[in-house]
């Protein structure tokens, strides 16, 4: 690749899902041998703040330094605003522009697969969007146009390899060699795309650790949960294995720069060990006397709903196969709405599977909200958190609840608009949390048919090296808002003073050896 005289470029190499203490230790010990050489050469550091309390709207504040706190973005399903009423949201259709839209026309980009970041816009060099994500909601799409189809025709159509928590062994084998193939093809993709022109910016993200870090955490080294029984080890590393088939994607990106490139690793968020609390989550307001159901009837109490529960769980899921997406959100939203007696609810539960949602039905706010403003809306959220630091696993024996985030001590401001009042975190788990105790009496759920024993950690992860890179070593954890910002200074552009982040001046040297 040829380099322009004006300025080094900066390449940004991201890992969906790339979880920040799997990196750290196969860097360390030369698994991952060109992220290591990133880490020892310059600066690493965990991503942390605010921004973390979801996986959700994650890549859309990285890589536009917008805060989830303006543009909402919290769940794939959300409740809308002035009503009771939920509703998909997808992060491209926020109006939340990347960074690299505020770059000037002479500058030469290659972005490539960047999660929730809308579709492309016209600019010198290539972008390509959704070929190969790890839940694509949309078609494939470039710029140029004419780039997709060359794409498609070199490098095959958009590939969609979803994960299955009902897969058999045999099923997880075969998604096994698709996510190695793909994280392969999409390394030979990344060497035609960028070793044809020069580039001032290149960003590529991977999305296979994301998907098979799902499909295969049951499977890892230390691991109590279930496998099947016919498991041989063949996939007892296959997570590691597919770190190293992005690793070796990477080291060919690498390869096509110059070597006065600044590179920046980045990955959205971690893993953990946890099993869906969706069940729970609808459960506890009731419970404990915040949400009641329409008088007369039972939460739930819709005859689709009644003929569902007296199908077997297994029955349930696979029935729900059938209904198309529309379909499936119009009964999640009609359901929800349905069950509730608004005019006495106090807190309610927003569906979600992992991290826990609550939101006040505040006067003001919620159509037949109840709950005034200041005083009473600050005091209903004290007891309900106190009610909840009450929860035990009987497993354990331990509170169920590790962490309780009130969105108004996270993000400032008057109570939000969009987002949940609060944000709950249950304690990590290998098994799964059938029920818990409060003193009110026991608190069961089911199976949901999304039962999956991982989720995601409040981490990401970040380390950068080049001469325009301070070589600090550990970081410790970095803000998230912080990187948009770092990414514009390295590519030689005045701070945005609409961002709230900041350069990372343990990042960025001051003095920038490029010219510039």
């Amino acid at each position: 690749m040829k380099q322009h005289a004006d300025r080094a470029p900066l390449v940004i190499l991201g890992i969906d899902a790339g979880d920040p203490e799997l990196i750290m230790r196969w860097a360390s010990d030369g698994t991952l041998p060109n992220i290591g050489s990133i880490v020892r050469r310059g600066c690493f550091g965990k991503t942390a703040g605010p921004e973390m309390v979801s996986e959700h709207g994650v890549w859309v504040s990285l890589m536009s330094g917008i805060s989830r706190a303006e543009h909402g973005y919290h769940y794939f399903r959300q409740l809308k605003p002035g009503s009771y009423t939920l509703a998909p949201v997808r992060g491209r259709e926020l109006g939340v522009e990347p960074f690299w839209t505020r770059l000037p026309a002479e500058k030469r980009i290659a972005v490539i697969d960047v999660p929730d970041i809308a579709a492309p816009r016209p600019h010198p060099g290539l972008q390509l969007s959704e070929w190969a994500t790890h839940y694509p909601y949309y078609p494939a799409s470039s710029y140029p146009d004419e780039l997709l189809a060359r794409v498609g025709s070199e490098f095959g159509p958009q590939t969609v390899i979803h994960e299955d928590p009902a897969s058999d062994y045999s099923e997880d084998r075969k998604l096994y060699a698709q996510l190695m193939e793909r994280a392969a093809k999409k390394g030979r993709l990344c060497r035609s795309l960028l070793g044809e022109k020069s580039f001032d910016l290149v960003v590529a993200v991977f999305a296979e650790a994301h998907t098979g870090s799902h499909q295969f955490w049951r499977y890892r080294p230390g691991s109590n949960q279930p496998v099947p029984k016919e498991h041989d080890g063949e996939l007892t590393d296959a997570i590691k294995n597919l770190y190293q088939a992005i690793d070796a994607a990477f080291g060919e990106i690498l390869a096509l720069q110059p070597p006065d490139a600044n590179v920046v690793l980045v990955s959205s968020v971690g893993m953990k060990s946890q099993w869906p609390a969706a069940g729970l989550s609808a459960a506890i307001p009731f419970a404990l006397g915040y949400q009641f159901a329409p008088k007369g009837v039972s939460s739930g109490f819709d005859p689709l709903n009644l003929l569902r529960k007296m199908l077997p769980q297994s029955v349930r899921n696979a029935l729900s196969g059938f209904l198309s997406s529309k379909a499936r959100e119009n009964l999640v939203s009609d359901k929800f709405s349905k069950a509730t007696d608004w005019s006495r609810t106090r807190i309610f539960s927003i569906p979600s599977y992992y991290t826990s949602q609550f939101r006040v039905n505040l006067a003001g706010r919620e159509p037949e909200g109840i709950v005034e403003p200041g005083a009473e809306y600050e005091k209903t959220l004290d007891e309900f958190e106190a009610e909840l630091r009450k929860l035990v696993d009987p497993v354990t024996r331990r509170p169920a609840i590790k962490a309780i985030r009130r969105t108004q001590d996270l993000f400032g401001g008057d109570p939000p608009e969009i987002l949940p009042d609060l944000f709950v975190e249950w304690e990590e788990a290998d098994h799964f949390v059938a029920r818990v105790q409060h003193p009110q009496g026991e608190i069961v759920q089911s199976q949901c048919e999304f039962h999956r024993g991982s989720d995601h950690s409040q981490f990401g992860f970040v380390a950068a090296a080049g001469p325009a890179i301070e070589n600090n070593g550990d970081l410790g954890e970095v803000s998230l808002l912080d990187l948009t910002p770092t990414f514009l200074a390295l590519l030689g552009q005045p701070p945005a003073e609409e961002l709230a982040g900041k350069v990372l001046s343990s990042i960025k040297k001051k003095k920038d050896p490029t010219p510039g």
